[in-house]
């Protein structure tokens, strides 16, 4: 009786145990892990089959295997193996199209092509999920946002850039420098052609103006001001050569005449400022009263423009304003305004420097 006690323990433990190996071993037939993705040194070779092993186990979908998928893609990123990243995250998107995760797999595909300098696949790739695929939060931040912001670095193409700056400002106007992106769609607007839509981003960007830095553009508060006012403005100040600019601010010195010298001055983003002043300070900037300055003093001017001038811009000098500002130069400019083909390329006075030059 006490052997067959004994034996019957040890049958039902042997049985037990056949029970576990033939589960052990049914599970590890299932797990078909390709050997392609087993690369690496010996350690990285390891993990890879540990990490396939969970994938096989999680939960198709789940965020338990999202997160082994991704501890994967961060290996083959780690061993440089951007050919292997690609082709497991393809698969899973390929074999999986319903999973929500796919946004994230195909925002890594398309940053392994940008470390292959692949930067058109990349863009397609990238288009591809704001387009399609839904939107999420990752590390705290939006799978679509961090698409928009690539695209806009890799793609030139104006007429896409335009899509890209409105999905932006419309979709997440706390996530980015708003000024900035308006007027960059403004540059964009313009490439195009698109004047109406240029005048629009640039007239949304001028409550920015002073507290924007756009990298490239260190006059982008004046060019913004400029473009939105010539647009807004009567334009028969302008002159269609320089000479002819010059010769009527000349005849209206030499009459003494501070009516005609005003309507020759420009309507639209006129200055006054010293040398030392710049298109920002334009809280410093003083009024240039002419009627004022020309009462009872004759004011001359230089036989030539200054040698400083070039063929978008020129500098007259002219003297006996006031005892305490006997010099001025008369700022010429040829005029950026495709917009308006009448006035575009032709000359105003835009301004004046007090003082000597520097």
């Amino acid at each position: 009786m006490g052997m067959m006690k004994k034996y019957g323990k040890i049958t039902i433990f042997a049985g037990v145990l056949l029970i576990f190996i033939f589960i052990l071993t049914c599970e590890t037939q299932t797990v078909n892990i390709d050997p392609y993705y087993i690369t690496g040194p010996r350690q990285s070779k390891e993990e890879f089959r540990v990490l396939f092993d969970l994938l096989a186990q999680e939960e198709p979908g789940s965020e338990d295997e999202f997160a082994v998928a991704r501890e994967i893609a961060a290996c083959f990123i780690r061993l440089k193996d951007y050919d292997r990243l690609v082709h497991f995250l393809s698969d899973r998107a390929i074999k999986n199209p319903d999973d929500p995760y796919n946004s994230y797999y195909l925002l890594m595909i398309a940053y392994a092509f940008m470390q292959q300098e692949s930067s058109p696949i990349a863009a397609l790739y990238l288009e591809l999920i704001v387009k399609n695929y839904p939107d999420f939060i990752i590390n705290d931040e939006s799978i679509h946002l961090v698409c928009l912001k690539h695209l806009i670095s890799l793609v030139n193409n104006p007429e896409r850039q335009i899509w890209y700056y409105n999905e932006l400002i419309s979709r997440f106007p706390e996530s980015i420098d708003l000024g900035a992106a308006y007027f960059m769609l403004g540059q964009a607007c313009e490439k195009i052609g698109d004047w109406e839509g240029a005048i629009s981003a640039y007239t949304n960007y001028l409550p920015y103006t002073g507290t924007t830095i756009i990298p490239g553009f260190p006059n982008a508060d004046q060019y913004a001001r400029q473009q939105v006012d010539y647009s807004i403005s009567y334009k028969d100040w302008t002159f269609e050569s320089l000479p002819a600019l010059r010769a009527a601010i000349e005849n209206a010195l030499d009459t003494g005449s501070s009516w005609q010298l005003s309507r020759i001055q420009a309507k639209a983003n006129f200055f006054g400022r010293s040398w030392g002043q710049t298109e920002a300070d334009d809280a410093r900037m003083v009024d240039f009263n002419i009627a004022e300055f020309m009462y009872n003093n004759r004011i001359r001017y230089a036989p030539a423009l200054d040698a400083s001038s070039i063929a978008s811009e020129a500098f007259f000098r002219t003297t006996g304003w006031s005892s305490y500002l006997p010099t001025c130069y008369l700022y010429f400019r040829k005029i950026y305004f495709p917009q308006d083909p009448e006035i575009h390329g032709r000359w105003e006075w835009a301004g004046v420097y007090y003082g000597e030059k520097f």
